[in-house]
């Protein structure tokens, strides 16, 4: 119940702001047209885009874990047989991922909120709110740390997902 709860929750999540990378890049066109072919460049085309990315490049991070799409050394791992893989993989989550996952969930909520409470904006010519990007990486830190449950739950339960397709 569990596992299909955080992995759909990743897979939505991940699906959405795949089309943020469609808004961005139509912005960027946009706003190279303006710039080069009417030589009237728009004043947050830039920060905009810097900023979407951002909400692009970190809300993935939980979608990424779910697809095993993140680096890892398997150097280790490679040679043994799948039990004793299980258990250094459910060991590599619990001494690295899960502490990391935690830091990463308590700073950036702390970070959003000190920036939501300043009303923090760039410094920019259009000076546009800074804090949703940062509530968009505590965001993000929740999403990678359920999906990193997920995986373990999996391991543990020893849960052999098929083969994704599309």
């Amino acid at each position: 119940m569990l596992i299909r709860l955080f992995d759909g929750l990743n897979e939505i999540v991940g699906r959405v702001v795949a089309f943020v990378a469609v808004i961005f890049a139509l912005m960027i066109i946009y706003d190279v047209v303006l710039r080069y072919g009417f030589n009237a460049p728009t004043l947050w085309a830039f920060d905009l885009t810097k900023q979407l990315y951002g909400f692009y490049f970190i809300l993935l991070g939980g979608y990424a874990l779910r697809h095993q799409a993140h680096v890892r050394v398997d150097l280790v791992t490679e040679t043994l047989r799948p039990e004793p893989r299980r258990v250094v993989e459910i060991l590599g989550y619990l001494i690295f991922f899960f502490p990391f996952a935690w830091v990463f969930a308590t700073r950036s909520w702390e970070f959003a909120m000190r920036s939501l409470a300043q009303n923090e904006t760039t410094y920019g010519a259009i000076q546009l709110p800074v804090y949703p990007v940062k509530i968009a990486m505590a965001v993000a830190a929740g999403l990678l740390l359920v999906q990193g449950v997920s995986e373990v739950l999996k391991l543990v339960l020893n849960k052999q997902e098929p083969p994704h397709v599309g």
